[in-house]
């Protein structure tokens, strides 16, 4: 098959939709199908580098919304070259301009929100939600409806998803998601990490790992481990990833008014091997998430052996409990209090079997080519 994949921008930073649609094109390609990019990311920053097959960029686009006129005319000229269309996400110029250019066409489409239908986001940026819901009654609802299929990750985002906005028609099909096993030598990225951040060499490495966003719940994971950081000298949190709203100043400032400043490693956003090595680094993975669709470096926590400490607003949370492989509990302070105090309270044979279980629960449930077979046959059925 011939798959062209729609990204509106595919900087690594703005986190999992970016990623999943980048291993997803690794997958493919691994299989034999030919797959390809459109974005309206530029040329100067060879993000393209990273992707399979041909990348068609379309940008830079000029405003925050990502529209390009030439989006609409590029997919009408080249669509039926392809046997299906991928959109990935909503809400910028990319879904409503692709399907703009395959109106009139009989090329199947099908879009992948990757959470962005959340109700979470109406009631925690109200701001944004005005202007949500005039792209909503404007065009993207026909996105969704006249779309071949609409694709979930979990079936409690497929459920979510009803309740964001009306009107809302479309054929809902779960198909999951995956990333590939980590391929390099443990023992080397973990040096590699350690060797850039030395201070943390023989301690007990709380990770967290994403974007520093109000929706991770970094403010919650700071207040519970300032509360439990005094049992033992080793504990060291880690806050790795981009700052993409500007919010980690006032997160240091809450570390300096608890008293742990000391205690928090910030390393900015890493990637490669860095963030394969700061994986391999951690005795255990923190995301008290207030929303999050399926959590890419999550399912890479567990790819890596590490047991993770999540909240319940994690769409693929029960997969995790019912695996073992971690520990669950509401998007609150006391929420993280309980799965910390869970982790540090646990004996040692117990976190080394839940090591054992975490590697288990990516097999099991977010292996990329287990994904990929389920995305071919959505294709080539529906």
């Amino acid at each position: 098959m011939r798959i062209l994949q729609c990204v509106g921008d595919i900087n690594p930073a703005l986190g999992g939709s970016v990623e999943a649609a980048r291993q997803l094109s690794v997958a493919l390609d691994g299989f034999g199908h030919s797959v390809e990019l459109v974005t309206l990311s530029g040329l100067q920053h060879g993000w393209q580098d990273e992707w399979r097959g041909a990348v068609h960029c379309l940008g830079p686009a000029s405003t925050y919304y990502l529209y390009s006129s030439r989006l609409p005319r590029w997919i009408a000229a080249h669509a039926s070259s392809y046997d299906a269309v991928v959109i990935h996400g909503l809400w910028r110029y990319t879904s409503v301009g692709a399907w703009q250019g395959l109106r009139g066409l009989n090329v199947p489409f099908f879009v992948f929100p990757h959470g962005m239908l959340d109700p979470y986001f109406n009631r925690a940026f109200r701001w944004k939600h005005l202007k949500k819901y005039i792209c909503w009654r404007t065009a993207e609802h026909r996105v969704l409806s006249d779309a071949q299929a609409v694709l979930f990750t979990s079936d409690e985002e497929r459920l979510r998803a009803r309740n964001s906005f009306r009107p809302y028609h479309c054929r809902e099909l779960v198909v999951g998601l995956g990333i590939g096993r980590p391929s390099g030598d443990p023992a080397v990225e973990r040096a590699r990490f350690l060797g850039q951040f030395p201070a943390l060499a023989g301690k007990r490495v709380l990770l967290f790992l994403g974007r520093i966003h109000p929706k991770k719940g970094c403010d919650l994971l700071i207040g519970a481990f300032a509360q439990r950081a005094g049992s033992d000298p080793r504990l060291q949190l880690v806050m790795a990833g981009p700052d993409e709203c500007g919010w980690q100043a006032d997160l240091m400032q809450l570390a300096t008014r608890l008293g742990i400043e000391k205690r928090i490693t910030w390393t900015g956003p890493v990637y490669g091997d860095l963030k394969w090595g700061a994986l391999r680094a951690a005795e255990v993975y923190a995301l008290p998430s207030h929303t999050e669709n399926f959590g890419i470096t999550l399912a890479e926590a567990l790819a890596c052996g590490v047991p993770v400490l999540i909240s319940d607003q994690v769409n693929i949370w029960r997969e995790i409990q019912a695996s073992g492989a971690g520990l669950v509990a509401p998007d609150s302070l006391e929420g993280c209090l309980q799965t910390l105090d869970q982790w540090l309270s646990s004996q040692e044979f117990s976190r080394a079997q839940m090591k054992i279980r975490a590697i288990d629960c990516f097999t099991q449930h977010f292996e990329l080519e287990q994904f990929a077979r389920r995305f071919v046959e959505c294709i080539q059925t529906t």
